[in-house]
């Protein structure tokens, strides 16, 4: 299924090989992050496949129909980090964790790829780094440059990493967050990382980690956007081949469950740490390099729909009102799959400021700011954004203890009370 914005990818994104398989189906959506206003509500929007194939060369997992990356990314883009207290948390820590780690100094020059609104180099920035931020979404490379975080509106390339070189000069640090998993063409970033990066460079990429998705069954992390569903066996051979080598791997915990993949160039020096070997045996053993163990994937999604579904049903028929809490992009796959509608949710409050009194893709659900839920008071709230479940639930108290209660989707579908 080909369309003006979109198209079929038949080779993987590592390797380049033709060998892959469909290992996992779910709903088609539209662009998860594809907000409407009020006045369009009648204009349908297009939904695209959701599929996952697996490579039968590299075993690497990526999503098969790939959506324009103008349409997905330099239009209606309303994702910012600094929304998010968790993440915001996350960054700083990084920026302490990281710089210690690369051993930077007053001198040290640092590069985000996909740094959004500059939130991670605003603390890289406060140490005194030079910093510089590539995001291909205009609006918000806007806003980082208006917070004064230099940052290049454009798609990260081979070409554009020479362009930097010769500008502002090698970075010690090169980083990105959730970002790399977004572009369908990988090697061509990991091309100009190779070059832009000082020899004694350091390379760090926060991708979210498909064992993660697997083993919880947080399969609304597919979408779009997510082009790749990286695993640490193939991440080795695909960096090998552009002469760099990882050499620790991190599990962290932002977006679900996440991976933090340090990279350099290959020399004989290097140090691979135990962590990288380690990771490979368990994902072995998982069998997340065995297709037939990724299609039974889908039955275990198909059961989650059914048990999630019923306790939505059994609510509605005792009359009880329904909103929720969070409106981020995974929330289109889980509303699409799950066969969620405005006549299941009334309403979505989320704190993000570019998403508020718009309506939700596709589904068409009004988006209100976080006072709405006061004012409003639904019997119950549906936490689409999950993976921050605790900290929604510990900074709206006073709504649980007027008696309403919240319901977790995922990973396993329940409601919860007082706060459980």
């Amino acid at each position: 299924m080909n369309s003006k914005n979109s198209y079929f990818k038949d080779c993987c994104r590592l390797c380049s090989s033709k060998n892959l398989l469909k290992v996992v189906e779910l709903t088609p959506t539209p662009p998860g992050n594809y907000f409407i206003k009020q006045e369009d509500f009648d204009v349908e929007q297009e939904c695209f496949p959701l599929e996952l194939f697996f490579c039968n060369d590299c075993s690497h997992i990526q999503l098969g129909h790939v959506v324009d990356p103008a349409y997905l990314f330099q239009n209606n883009y309303s994702y910012v980090s600094s929304t998010s207290k968790v993440f915001l948390k996350h960054l700083s820590d990084y920026a302490d964790y990281i710089s210690e780690y690369a051993c930077l100094n007053k001198d040290s020059f640092v590069i985000d790829i996909g740094s959004n609104d500059g939130a991670c180099l605003s603390f890289f920035k406060q140490k005194g780094f030079k910093v510089l931020g590539v995001d291909p979404a205009k609006e918000i490379a806007d806003i980082a440059n208006e917070k004064g975080i230099n940052t290049i509106s454009d798609f990260f390339s081979s070409d554009l990493a020479i362009e930097i070189k010769e500008e502002y000069g090698s970075p010690n640090l090169i980083t990105s967050h959730n970002a790399c998993a977004h572009i369908n063409d990988l090697r061509g970033v990991i091309s100009g990382v190779e070059k832009l990066l000082s020899d004694d460079g350091l390379f760090v990429m926060e991708v979210g980690y498909f064992r993660d998705v697997f083993e919880n069954l947080w399969f609304d992390t597919i979408y779009h956007e997510h082009l790749d569903f990286h695993t640490v066996t193939p991440l080795i051979g695909f960096f090998n081949s552009f002469n760099m080598e990882v050499v620790r791997i991190e599990r962290i915990e932002p977006q679900g469950g996440s991976i933090r993949v340090f990279v350099k160039k290959k020399k004989e020096t290097n140090k691979v740490h135990d962590s990288v070997f380690k990771l490979v045996k368990q994902e072995e053993d998982l069998g997340l390099n065995d297709p037939t163990k990724l299609n039974l994937f889908n039955e275990r999604i198909n059961k989650l729909k059914t048990d999630f579904k019923a306790i939505v049903a059994n609510l509605k028929k005792q009359g009880h009102t329904i909103a929720a809490f969070g409106a981020p992009t995974k929330a289109t796959t889980l509303c699409y799959h799950f066969d969620i509608n405005k006549n299941d949710i009334e309403f979505i409050v989320d704190e993000n400021p570019l998403k508020q009194y718009l309506l939700s893709p596709g589904k068409k659900i009004p988006v209100f700011p976080l006072k709405t839920l006061y004012e409003k008071m639904p019997d119950f709230t549906i936490i689409l954004a999950w993976n921050f479940a605790n900290s929604i639930m510990k900074n709206n108290l006073k709504y649980t203890e007027s008696g309403k209660s919240f319901i977790l989707p995922m990973p396993v579908p329940k409601i919860l009370k007082n706060n459980e």
